[in-house]
């Protein structure tokens, strides 16, 4: 039977426990009295400053037991027990200064005199402290008290105000198809973080996925959680000679011959042995002990999850199973690749509540297909962009226009000046009435002839200006002379306008692949 402390003990033991400043607590016993508390009755005080937030129900049951010591850790007072197993127990504190509540889990007191032991673990907390995710736990602190000639070494996290998703599948009975695979798709977005990061968790299973009020999910104990087992529960435990660690129930084949071996596929098994049970209510194998067990992970195949649960889609199968592939070669080979996965498939087919909730994933696989569709629209590096064909000495001269009424003169180019026009020398009649042989070869080299860019313009306005002197000088020539006459001066105007038919039909079709 529990001694009954009488109120004057109570109120010392409130005051040597260091849980509530002294103003305060004076400013609370000041309101009790005023309020009527019978200050004689220590569990009528206790109630009494419960109700004024003054102490947690916690605190008060420990104090009228006569416990007095042990509520604060280095610079956190503890407010409450959150759990207790075998080895470790977890509690809710609150930093002196900074009010921030957290949780502190407590190392085992039996394996704090093993140097090794506590070299790992702070070596292993320090890392796990650089983590930031939100669906990651996060390690604040790692502190050292001395209480009663006993070391109490202890880590300090985040505090998250839910349940693991073994406690939450207890109290629902079963989860819809959408919730359960958000959940695991959470805790692979943080899994990739921690791989990311050089850290494998190799304890992944429901207990260690907290589920706050908001459905968030947070992974607990990466890294650390072999610091917290017990020799008795049913998770194989490391040791000085030992090699495996992780729970039965959820451990990778390859896992279960050395833990110390395995990378993040390991991870990926458990995982997916965590949906395996999100769907079905219960892990993989269930059937037989603990050896039993280990081996079905490494021999058997599971029950088809649409065989337990024929809502199960079948592109949720179909992750499912290559999670939980044997052969670590053919599962995933990165939590970033099972988050994808999952998340497309909820973009899908979780419907429009879920896509509200979840913008940030929405923009993220759109962004993923943008690049995508670029990196496909996009040619090779060694195969360089092909260049519009350039003009030969077959084709068309340039500034020559096209034997089309519809297309558009094309200009010279700017940048090549025209050439300068040379004197006109003035030809007598009687040269011109008869064309010489020489003539007619000329008249034959121009009609192939190439001439260069602005030619053309300028032997048709000397041509021009020839035809009419010589209509001025035809009046004074008889009427037989003046026909002669003007048919020789059309001969050259038409060789120099007219050209091969077969290379204009060339040009057309060069204009049209570059315009």
């Amino acid at each position: 039977m529990a001694l009954k402390l009488t109120a004057e003990s109570f109120l010392t033991g409130v005051r040597q426990s260091g849980l509530v400043p002294t103003n305060r607590l004076d400013a609370a016993l000041a309101d009790c009295t005023r309020s009527g508390v019978d200050m004689h009755d220590a569990p009528a005080i206790a109630e009494a400053l419960i109700q004024r937030s003054a102490l947690t129900s916690w605190q008060a049951e420990k104090l009228l037991q006569g416990k007095f010591k042990g509520f604060v850790l280095g610079r956190y007072r503890l407010q409450n027990l959150l759990g207790r197993g075998e080895m470790s127990s977890v509690y809710l504190a609150e930093h002196v200064r900074m009010k921030r509540r957290c949780a502190i889990k407590v190392l085992p007191a039996a394996r704090v005199k093993d140097t090794s032991y506590l070299g790992r673990f702070y070596r292993e907390a320090e890392a796990v402290a650089t983590l930031d995710h939100p669906n990651i736990v996060r390690a604040y602190d790692v502190d050292d008290e001395v209480e009663a000639g006993t070391e109490i070494h202890f880590l300090v996290m985040e505090y998250v105000d839910g349940v693991s998703l073994e406690k939450l599948l207890e109290e629902k009975r079963e989860f819809p198809i959408i919730e359960a695979v958000d959940y695991v798709r959470q805790a692979a977005e943080g899994l990739a973080h921690a791989h990311e990061n050089g850290l494998i968790h190799r304890d992944i299973k429901p207990g260690n996925l907290l589920v706050d009020r908001k459905g968030v999910v947070k992974l607990l104990d990466l890294g650390l959680a072999r610091f917290f087992k017990s020799e008795e529960e049913e998770s194989l435990t490391i040791k000085h000679d030992e090699k495996v660690l992780g729970t039965a129930d959820y451990l990778a084949p390859e896992q279960a011959v050395d833990s110390h071996a395995v990378d993040e596929r390991a991870d990926i098994y458990s995982l997916g042995c965590t949906l395996y049970f999100a769907l079905a209510g219960h892990p993989p194998f269930t059937d037989g002990t603990l050896v039993q067990r280990l081996l079905a992970h490494q021999t058997k195949a599971p029950t088809p999850i649409s065989k337990l649960r024929p809502d199960v889609p079948e592109g949720v199968a179909r992750i499912l199973a290559k999670m939980m592939q044997k052969r670590k070669e053919d599962r995933f080979q990165s939590a970033r690749d099972v988050a994808d996965a999952l998340g497309r498939w909820l973009t899908a087919h979780g419907g429009r509540a879920w896509r509200l909730k979840h913008p940030e994933l929405l923009a993220r696989f759109a962004e993923m297909q943008r690049a995508q569709a670029a990196r496909a629209s996009t040619p090779p590096a060694e195969m360089p962009m092909q260049q519009p064909p350039t003009r030969t000495a077959s084709r068309r001269p340039e500034g020559v226009p096209k034997a089309s009424p519809t297309r558009r003169p094309q200009r010279a180019p700017a940048a090549a000046p025209a050439p300068a026009r040379r004197p006109r020398r003035t030809v007598p009649a009687s040269e011109r009435a008869t064309p010489t042989g020489r003539q007619r070869a000329a008249a034959q080299t121009v009609r192939k002839t190439k001439p260069a860019p602005g030619t053309l313009s300028l032997f048709r306005l000397d041509s021009e200006q020839w035809l009419m002197l010589v209509l001025l000088l035809a009046g004074a020539l008889m009427v037989a002379g003046v026909g002669y006459t003007l048919r020789a001066a059309a001969l050259p105007e038409e060789s120099a306008v007219q050209e091969p038919a077969p290379l204009l039909e060339n040009d057309a079709d060069f204009d049209l692949g570059t315009e």
